[in-house]
């Protein structure tokens, strides 16, 4: 009795410190401090050391490092799940990643074995439509479902963002409406990135990037040189020095030009 007590003890002590290290992976972000990676939490306190080439975001608990010109795999606990040993290396999804060895480019799964069976059918998603586009004189409005809200037809082009939002083009300028139709950023961007994660639209001006949020305010200024869709809450930038960094989805920078 004594020693099923004791291993179911060690079993619940196992699932929590698993529990613990997915918990902390979740929280933490891609850190460069100088020319050398870690990562933070979302304070930026560093919790794991900048000892790596690179790091990647985590993704279903897993994230990839790089040290010189070679790739592997960590858990939240900094932890190794592969050897550093891939010339090319995947963020995980759906339980599996990519990547290349010798030459060879195949799926690993999330304890680093060899996937061979073919990856699953992407999910089949059916947006859903805020209302429909009208036309008039050769410009385009839009009619919400729910509510008496509508939107005139002066538009030259209208996308739905399927997430309350609205982008809305005028000649060669984009803006952003809500769903009351409430013009909530104006005709000023050069382009509005429509693919990707589009609760965090990346939106582009002059040549240079920035994201809004979810209710299309200004998450960032529009200064980076490139902006990435956010993955989850995280999402990677190049910064105005030609540095790479991350942001969190409060528009916080996760690096620091010094050693």
């Amino acid at each position: 009795m004594k020693r099923l007590l004791l291993q179911l003890l060690l079993l619940l002590a196992g699932a929590a410190s698993v529990a613990q290290a997915q918990t902390a992976s979740s929280r933490l972000v891609p850190f460069r401090q100088g020319t050398r990676w870690g990562y933070a939490d979302r304070s930026r306190r560093l919790v794991l050391p900048a000892r790596f080439d690179e790091a990647g975001p985590f993704q279903e608990e897993i994230a990839w490092v790089r040290q010189g010109q070679l790739y592997g795999y960590i858990d939240g606990g900094g932890n190794p799940v592969t050897p550093v040993q891939y010339t090319r290396a995947g963020n995980f999804r759906q339980g599996r990643a990519t990547v290349e060895l010798s030459g060879e480019t195949f799926a690993i799964g999330p304890s680093g074995h060899r996937l061979t069976e073919p990856a699953p059918a992407e999910p089949e998603e059916e947006p859903l439509e805020q209302g429909d586009v009208v036309r008039k004189d050769g410009k385009v409005g839009f009619r919400f479902t729910v509510g008496s809200a509508s939107v005139p037809a002066i538009y030259d082009e209208i996308r739905d963002n399927y997430n309350g939002l609205l982008f809305v083009r005028q000649a060669g300028k984009w803006g952003v409406l809500n769903a009351k139709g409430k013009l909530v950023q104006p005709l000023q961007y050069d382009a509005i990135r429509l693919t990707g994660n589009l609760v965090y639209p990346v939106v582009q001006q002059n040549g240079l990037f920035g994201y809004l949020d979810a209710e299309g305010n200004r998450l960032t200024e529009v200064r980076y040189l490139q902006a990435e869709p956010f993955l989850q809450d995280v999402a990677r930038v190049q910064t105005p020095d030609g540095q790479t960094g991350y942001l969190d989805s409060s528009g916080r920078e996760f690096w620091t030009d010094e050693q």
